[in-house]
């Protein structure tokens, strides 16, 4: 692995997200002329839009289309929210097929009137129900653990070993897991469980960017890498031992960087990305 400054930019993704100011075509231009080679599109990026037509523009940048976020949020009290979904994972499914990219990034959901038990079983069986469109497709599905101050509402999967206990009971090869350096730095079983993944070849997908300290929102502050306490390198040294050889994706949610001008800011994130990735 390439250390320091001589990290070069062919495992670089960025989320659209990060730079959420931006449209996803002046996006696109923007990270293939910086030299990044991979994209991670959020579907907000593709409402009004033919989504076909916008994958292909993105090849013809030169980005690889590493994933689309996000899928989930199955869990409800409420049996007919639980179809609905589903349905807008089936969608998903399709938008990921049109656009043509080989996964799904599934933020899993909870509903807070409920126990965390219920949630994760109607998560499991939320993804169950969905499993013969994703293989049709041709599409994986990546469980992403979230931190568990997102317990209430966000997701009920808040450890790599919940995702992987799930990911194993499901037993598909088009289901696998998602590590963000964000949501688990903090797990003292992390290497055990990312050893795991390579155990049984579902690690699908690595997220950096860094814990700011002090954080001064639950959401929206995440820090630049090397801005805070993440061992980022250390963490993707265990990912790497897996034989997981895709893409470092760099998702940041940060009202503090969305408020700067954002090609700037995409510099900021490849010196960075160079420096502690």
């Amino acid at each position: 692995m390439s250390t320091g400054a001589l990290e070069d930019l062919s495992r670089l993704c960025v989320h659209t997200i990060t730079t959420k100011p931006w449209d996803i075509v002046t996006a696109a231009k923007n990270y293939a002329a910086a030299g990044v080679k991979g994209i991670t599109v959020w579907r907000d990026t593709l409402e009004g839009r033919d989504i076909k037509q916008t994958g292909n523009m993105l090849r013809e940048e030169g980005l690889n289309i590493v994933s689309l976020c996000r899928g989930g949020f199955f869990p409800a009290a409420d049996k007919s929210k639980r179809k609905i979904a589903i349905d807008d994972n089936r969608k998903a499914i399709e938008e990921a097929a049109a656009l043509g990219t080989p996964l799904i990034v599934l933020v899993c959901g909870a509903d807070p009137t409920q126990s965390l038990d219920d949630s994760r079983q109607q998560i499991q069986d939320g993804i169950a129900a969905v499993l013969d469109e994703a293989s049709a497709a041709g599409v994986k599905l990546a469980i992403e653990p979230l931190h568990p101050m997102y317990a209430d509402t966000r997701s009920a999967i808040n450890t790599l070993a919940q995702a992987n206990d799930m990911a194993e009971a499901l037993n598909s090869p088009w289901v696998g897991v998602a590590v963000d350096v964000y949501h688990l730095w903090w797990d003292p079983s992390l290497e055990q469980e990312i050893k795991r993944c390579g155990q049984h070849h579902n690690l699908l997908a690595f997220h950096v960017c860094d814990w700011n300290v002090p954080t001064t929102d639950m959401l929206l502050d995440r820090g630049l890498m090397g801005e805070g306490c993440i061992p980022i390198r250390k963490i993707r040294s265990w990912v790497e031992a897996t034989g997981f050889n895709g893409f470092n994706e760099v998702e940041i949610f940060s009202t503090r960087f969305w408020k700067e001008d954002q090609s700037a800011f995409l510099q900021k994130i490849i010196k960075a990305y160079r420096e502690h990735v």
